[in-house]
C-alpha cells in the first residue's frame, strides 16, 4: 500500500518531486501535459460560453456570435491559459518563469519575426512554381480589421503550444533525460494533438505531415536549446501560423477556417506538393525546406559542442 501511495505521489502533477524511475518521471510530465491539453480547452470553452451569456445570448439554444467573434474569443482564451501554466509553473513546480525560458531575452522575439516570415514564404513559393498552388491575385475586399486584431489573437496561440511543448515539457524532462529525449517527448506532445485533424487523409498525405510535425518540432527545440530562452520559437510559431492563415487564407494543420485573408492562394487538385486538404504543412516540398533548415541547426549545434569541448581546460 506505501509503494502504491508513493508512486501516486511521484506521478501526481501538483508537486515538484524529481527523484524517481526515468520513466516513471516521463508519464508524470506527460501528465503534466495533458492536465494543461485538456484543462485549457475546458477553461477557453467556459470562458466563451461565460461571455455569451454575459452578453445575453444563450449558446444552449443557439444563440451564437459570429464566426469572426467566436474564433477572437477562442485565441483570447488561450492568454488565459497561458497565466494558469504560469501559475502552475510557479505554485506546484517551484520554479519561475525564467526557468521555463522567459528569460530577459526579449529580443529573441522580434529577430525570430522576419526569420519566421521568410521560412514560410521560401514553403509557398517552391509549391506556387510547381502551379499546385494558384495565386488569384490580392482580394478586394480585405476585412483589414480583422487582418490587424488577428496578430494578437495568433501570438498567444502560438505562445500556448510553445509554452506547452518547448516550455513546460522540454524543460522538465530535460532536467532528467538526455537533451535529444527531451527533444522527443517534446515532439510527441506537439504531434498527437494535431493528428485529429488527419483523419481521412491519404496515407502519403498523413505519413509526410507526420514528417514534417517532427522537423517543425525540432527547429522549436532546436532554437530554444540553442538560444537559452523560448521566446524565439514563440515567435517562429506564431508568424508561421498567422502568415499562412490570414496573409495567403491557406490551412493551418488541417483546420479550413480563415476569417480574413490578403492573398487569394487556392489549392490545384490534392497531391504530396500541396499537401491536399492538410495544406502545405503535409506537402513534401515543405519537408525538404524543413529539412535543411534543421539539418544546418544540427550541424551548427554538433559545431559548437565540439568547439566547447576543445576550448575545456586540462586538468
Amino acid at each position: 500500500m506505501n509503494k502504491i501511495k508513493e508512486t501516486a505521489l511521484n506521478l501526481s502533477p501538483f508537486n515538484n518531486r524529481t527523484e524517481m524511475p526515468k520513466l516513471l518521471y516521463i508519464i508524470k510530465v506527460v501528465l503534466i501535459f495533458y492536465l494543461f491539453k485538456f484543462g485549457g480547452e475546458v477553461v477557453c470553452e467556459g470562458l466563451a460560453l461565460g461571455i455569451h451569456f454575459a452578453c445575453g445570448l444563450n449558446p444552449l439554444q443557439g444563440e451564437m456570435f459570429d464566426m469572426e467573434t467566436i474564433t477572437m474569443i477562442t485565441y483570447v482564451g488561450y492568454s488565459v491559459m497561458i497565466s494558469l501554466i504560469l501559475l502552475f509553473w510557479r505554485l506546484f513546480q517551484k520554479k519561475t518563469p525564467v526557468e521555463m525560458g522567459f528569460t530577459g531575452k526579449v529580443g529573441h522575439y522580434l529577430a525570430a519575426l522576419p526569420a519566421g516570415a521568410l521560412l514560410i514564404v521560401a514553403c509557398i513559393v517552391p509549391v506556387l512554381l510547381t502551379g499546385t498552388l494558384q495565386y488569384n491575385g490580392i482580394f478586394t475586399n480585405i476585412d483589414t480589421k480583422m487582418v490587424l486584431l488577428m496578430i494578437p489573437c495568433y501570438i498567444f496561440q502560438g505562445a500556448v503550444e510553445e509554452v506547452l511543448c518547448r516550455g513546460v515539457v522540454q524543460q522538465l524532462l530535460i532536467k532528467k533525460v538526455s537533451v535529444p529525449a527531451a527533444f522527443a517527448g517534446s515532439a510527441a506532445m506537439f504531434i498527437i494533438p494535431h493528428i485529429d485533424n488527419m483523419s481521412g487523409a491519404a496515407p502519403e498525405i498523413y505519413v509526410i505531415a507526420v514528417i514534417n510535425l517532427i522537423l517543425i518540432s525540432l527547429l522549436f527545440s532546436l532554437v530554444t536549446y540553442r538560444s537559452g530562452s523560448i521566446w524565439a520559437a514563440c515567435a517562429l510559431h506564431s508568424v508561421w501560423n498567422y502568415i499562412l492563415n490570414i496573409i495567403f487564407g491557406l490551412n493551418v494543420s488541417g483546420n479550413e477556417e480563415s476569417v480574413a485573408a490578403v492573398f487569394n492562394v487556392s489549392s490545384v487538385g490534392n497531391n504530396i506538393l500541396n499537401g491536399a486538404e492538410y495544406g502545405i504543412e503535409a506537402g513534401i516540398l515543405t519537408t525538404l525546406v524543413l529539412g535543411a533548415v534543421v539539418g544546418v541547426l544540427v550541424a551548427a549545434s554538433l559545431k559548437k559542442t565540439k568547439n566547447e569541448s576543445r576550448a575545456l581546460p586540462v586538468v
